[in-house]
């Protein structure tokens, strides 16, 4: 129950307490509301929610507190990366489950799912019928996860341990982000304060930690200036205009960012709506529609539209936000991409 707070049987313990909210107030509970802010607070200073299975009777009750604070800050970005990071580390656990457990998780869930005798199942451990594992893969782009490479007989797809676990990483990422915009309760004063505490840590972090969710290829220090702005004000949670969104959409899907990814930069603006921003970016993308890539603006429209920041050397010989890019790296990859260059 502590290493998957989101089974029933975990929340069956948690009534068994007869604990109410108001009642967190008592300094009986400190070590169990510590727990849920550190919980929250470790996704924000590291990728992990600092878990301690080992104290169970705090871990527990924590979760539940842990997605009351994060859905009180009501912030888009922390609650997409605090679901991750749970459901991740739910997955590593996984990883070394019995089948058992693993199938009944998986139940949990819905799916159908049988665990594979060793002689029947080869180098598979599980079967899981194919419209769970198409549910769980829409997002995925390797080719380790198209159909047409796994092994199917009568509907069911033969798998490892480790990819029934990633699948169901998804499962739980959906299920707690699912949480995080059903709960909707006043906080009582011993949680407000923590909530401010980490509403203030999330403000100081989250343009870094948004840095540092790039893809590996992309060297944000090769931005162009005007790129480089735009980059640092979505970012830092501030509006874009128009030819600003697009020119960094555009760039950004040129330079290898997956479609998902440029959403997720626009989820901490007041004014994201999901639907319409997919649409627009996958659009960009090429992924909708004619299937044409767009390309950005050449140099002297963003100059026109206001968009330029300002030239420096670079610039002064390129016409074009990509050309940039290509040179600066041409010149100065080794530098850029050594870890030790800021």
């Amino acid at each position: 129950m502590a290493k998957y707070p989101f089974l029933p049987e975990a929340s069956e313990y948690v009534k068994s307490l007869d604990l109410q909210i108001n009642e967190l107030t008592d300094s009986t509970f400190s070590y169990i509301l510590d727990r849920a802010e550190n919980r929250v607070g470790s996704t924000l200073t590291s990728n992990n929610t600092g878990a301690s299975l080992r104290e169970f009777e705090v871990e527990i009750p924590s979760f539940p507190i842990a997605v009351m604070l994060v859905a009180a800050i009501k912030d888009p970005y922390l609650k997409k990366r605090y679901a991750l990071l749970e459901a991740k580390r739910i997955s590593a656990s996984l990883n070394e489950e019995k089948k058992e457990t693993i199938t009944h998780i998986a139940e949990f869930f819905n799916w159908k799912i049988r665990a594979l005798k060793k002689l029947e199942g080869e180098y598979h451990d599980f079967a899981i019928y194919f419209t769970d594992f198409l549910r769980n893969t829409s997002m995925f782009h390797e080719a380790e996860w198209k159909l047409i490479n796994q092994r199917i007989m009568a509907g069911e797809i033969l798998l490892r341990t480790d990819k029934v676990s990633r699948l169901l990483e998804e499962e739980v990422r959906r299920y707690i982000e699912k949480r995080l915009q059903a709960e909707d309760l006043p906080l009582p004063d011993a949680l407000v304060a923590r909530a401010e505490r980490l509403k203030q840590l999330l403000m100081l972090k989250k343009g870094r930690l948004r840095k540092e969710e790039m893809p590996k290829q992309v060297i944000v220090a090769a931005f162009p200036p005007c790129v480089k702005a735009l980059y640092t004000a979505i970012t830092s949670g501030h509006h874009l205009s128009h030819v600003g969104r697009f020119t960094l959409t555009t760039f950004l899907v040129n330079i290898g960012v997956r479609p998902e990814e440029v959403i997720e930069l626009y989820h901490s603006l007041s004014d994201f709506n999901e639907r319409l921003t997919r649409y627009q970016v996958e659009h960009i993308a090429g992924a909708r529609g004619s299937g044409t890539k767009y390309v950005p603006p050449r140099c002297d429209t963003l100059r026109t539209h206001g968009v330029c920041t300002g030239m420096d050397e670079i610039c002064k010989k390129t016409r074009h936000p990509l050309g940039y890019y290509r040179r600066k790296l041409r010149q100065a990859q080794p530098t850029l991409a050594a870890p030790s260059a800021a």
